[in-house]
């Protein structure tokens, strides 16, 4: 035999963690057996998997072959001991998902609520999670679903994309910008800005844009969540950048100003990410129809205020 599961997962840690030392701890190896077994591997392939360097290990061209093969194959093993899960305690199956901020906050707990209802054996995670690991997450296995927001890419996935929402700015009734019927993101540097806590892909996405421009963001407090950021902006702690829906949701109970930003980027198309749709099981595939027509049946109107 080529190789065993111990083999596998020791070299998905060492592509994954680029250090074999590292990845004997997390595999509760001794450093020695490790290299042995990767050794054996190139011995059994006959060729060389790693490029060992002062910093660390780099696979080489057939070492990333046997990487993408080993996740696949791996994922299925996962996809087959979950699918086991029923005659064991019931539980007929188990979804792992990666979301955004929005989708995590927003719509996914009613998505979700609904879903589990009508599928009483399967189990749910649900992380937030940033854009480029979301799709990372899902080609490696780690995730079986993906929800994201903006450009996506990803080779061997399946993007689809259920529907369309817009980042507004939001502040305060008597607030200077609240007057105009758009802004411009640069015109709202000028202001102290409510933003989200780091770990989330709103957040990143800002950080980014105002970095590649050069500017400076004047985050005057940080906070995990849009209800917490829209009550800040209605006391006029600062200005925020939201999703529309988050934003005419939250206006309906607290007095904002929801202000349509100019620029290309706020509007958004929302995507599941899968590797193969056509392969889940049939209840990971009704849970990702369940997301795309939940939010094409609430897609808020284009007018933003």
């Amino acid at each position: 035999m080529l190789f065993d599961l111990t083999d596998l997962r020791l070299f998905i840690f060492v592509a994954e963690l680029k250090s074999l030392t590292r990845a004997a701890e997390r595999m509760h190896l001794s450093l020695a057996a490790a290299s042995n077994r990767v050794k054996e591997l190139e011995s059994r392939f006959g060729m060389r998997l790693l490029y060992r360097e002062n910093k660390g290990v780099m696979l080489s061209p057939a070492g990333e072959t046997l990487l993408a093969h080993a996740q696949q194959f791996m994922q299925q093993l996962e996809r087959l001991k979950s699918d086991m899960q029923q005659y064991n305690n019931g539980i007929k199956g188990h979804i792992r998902i990666f979301a955004n901020t929005t989708a995590v906050t927003e719509f996914m707990p009613q998505v979700l609520g609904a879903f589990l209802t009508a599928h009483p054996q399967v189990n749910v995670a649900l992380e937030e999670r940033l854009n480029h690991d979301i799709v990372r997450g899902v080609q490696e296995g780690t995730a079986d679903i993906g929800v994201a927001a903006g450009p996506v890419q990803g080779q061997g996935v399946d993007i689809v994309n259920f529907s369309t929402d817009r980042l507004v700015l939001a502040t305060s009734l008597d607030h200077p910008l609240a007057r105009g019927a758009s802004v411009s993101f640069a015109e709202t540097l000028d202001y102290a800005h409510v933003g989200l806590h780091e770990g989330s892909t709103l957040q990143h996405f800002l950080n980014r844009v105002v970095s590649d421009s050069g500017e400076h963001l004047n985050l005057r407090i940080q906070v995990r969540g849009f209800d917490a950021m829209c009550r800040m902006v209605e006391s006029n702690v600062g200005i925020g950048i939201l999703p529309q829906s988050a934003g005419l949701r939250h206006s309906q109970s607290m007095k904002l100003a929801l202000v349509e930003l100019r620029d290309p980027w706020a509007v958004r198309e929302r995507s599941v990410i899968v590797q193969k749709l056509d392969t889940l099981p049939v209840y990971a595939r009704e849970l990702v129809e369940l997301i795309r027509s939940s939010q094409m049946q609430a897609s808020p109107s284009p007018s933003a205020s």
